[in-house]
C-alpha cells in the first residue's frame, strides 16, 4: 500500500503531524449540522493557499505573524463535505456539496482563515462575501453573485466577478477587476496601477494618484466617478459615446500640457487636460452613462 493510499483512509480525528513537510491529505469530511472543524498547518515560508467553496457562504482572510496557516470552518448542514490538503506551503480547501438534492438553505459552508501576513491567495466562490485584510501577496479572487471586500491589502490584486461588487480600503500595488453588474469602489489606495471594467456597474475612485501610474476605469451603462486631491499629478482622458462628461473641477483641469492631440472619436464626447504637472495616467469612459470628475473636499 502507498502513503498515500493510506493517508486516505485516515479520517480526519486520527490525523497526527507525522508527514512533516510531505503531502498531507485530509478527505472529505461531512460533520453534523452547526459544528465546527479547526486544522492547522505549519508551513516555512511565503505559503500559498487555494479555496475553492462550490457552496454558498463567506470566505475571510486574515492574517498573523506566525508561520502557520489555521482554517475554521462551519456550516447549518451535513450536505457539504470539506476536503483539504497541504504540499509543502501550498494548502488546497475545498468546499463540495454532498448531496445536490438538498434546499439550498443547507448548502453552505463559512470558512475563516489566519494566513501569515505575506500569502498567496486564490480563492473561488459562488454567492458568499470574500473578506481579506491585511495580506500582503498576489492574490486572484473570483466569483459569481458574492461581493469582495479588501482592506489594506498589497500585490498583484485579480478580481473577476459576474454580479458581484468590490470594495477595496487602502489597497496598494496593482488592481484588476472585471464585472458583468457589479460595481467597484476604490477607497484611499495607494495602487499604482488600475484597470476597472464592468459593464452595468458603476465605478468610484476616491484617492490619490501615484506619480507614473496608471488608471483606465470603464463602464458600459454606468457612473464612472473620480473624486481627486488638489496635490494630485494627472493627464486625464474621459469619454462617453450617448453619456455625459461632467467636469466639476474647471479650476484645477487645464489643457493638455505635453501637447499631444488627443481627439474624441467623432461617435463621442470626450475631455481632455491636465492636473498638475500630468504625471500619472488617467483614462475614463462610459459607454451611455456618465463620466464625472470632481476634487475631494
Amino acid at each position: 500500500m502507498t502513503l498515500g493510499s493510506a493517508v486516505r483512509k485516515i479520517f480526519l480525528p486520527a490525523l497526527l503531524p507525522i508527514f512533516g513537510g510531505a503531502m498531507l491529505m485530509v478527505p472529505v469530511v461531512s460533520f453534523a449540522a452547526g459544528q465546527k472543524i479547526e486544522k492547522h498547518f505549519t508551513v516555512k515560508g511565503h505559503p500559498v493557499v487555494m479555496i475553492q467553496n462550490v457552496a454558498d457562504g463567506r470566505i475571510e482572510v486574515k492574517s498573523w505573524k506566525n508561520s502557520e496557516v489555521v482554517v475554521n470552518a462551519s456550516q447549518p448542514s451535513n450536505k457539504v463535505g470539506l476536503d483539504m490538503e497541504q504540499a509543502d506551503d501550498r494548502i488546497d480547501v475545498i468546499a463540495n456539496i454532498l448531496d445536490t438534492s438538498a434546499p439550498q438553505s443547507e448548502l453552505s459552508e463559512n470558512i475563516q482563515l489566519t494566513v501569515p501576513e505575506q500569502t498567496e491567495l486564490q480563492i473561488k466562490t459562488q454567492t458568499g462575501l470574500i473578506y481579506v485584510e491585511q495580506v500582503i501577496g498576489d492574490m486572484k479572487l473570483e466569483s459569481i453573485a458574492g461581493d469582495v471586500h479588501l482592506k489594506e491589502v498589497s500585490g498583484y490584486i485579480i478580481v473577476h466577478t459576474t454580479g458581484g461588487s468590490l470594495v477595496c480600503t487602502q489597497c496598494s500595488g496593482k488592481l484588476d477587476f472585471n464585472s458583468i453588474s457589479g460595481s467597484a469602489q476604490i477607497l484611499q489606495p495607494s495602487l499604482k496601477s488600475v484597470n476597472l471594467i464592468t459593464t452595468t456597474g458603476n465605478i468610484l475612485f476616491d484617492g490619490d494618484f501615484i506619480r507614473t501610474g496608471i488608471y483606465t476605469m470603464k463602464s458600459g451603462r454606468g457612473l464612472v466617478e473620480v473624486r481627486f486631491s488638489g496635490t494630485d499629478s494627472f493627464d486625464l482622458n474621459a469619454q462617453t459615446s450617448s453619456g455625459v462628461v461632467e467636469n466639476r473641477a474647471e479650476a484645477f483641469l487645464k489643457p493638455d500640457t505635453h501637447g499631444l492631440r488627443r481627439n474624441a472619436s467623432k461617435y463621442a464626447k470626450g475631455l481632455f487636460g491636465t492636473v498638475g504637472n500630468g504625471l500619472a495616467k488617467v483614462e475614463l469612459s462610459s459607454f451611455s452613462g456618465t463620466v464625472r470628475i470632481l476634487k475631494r473636499d
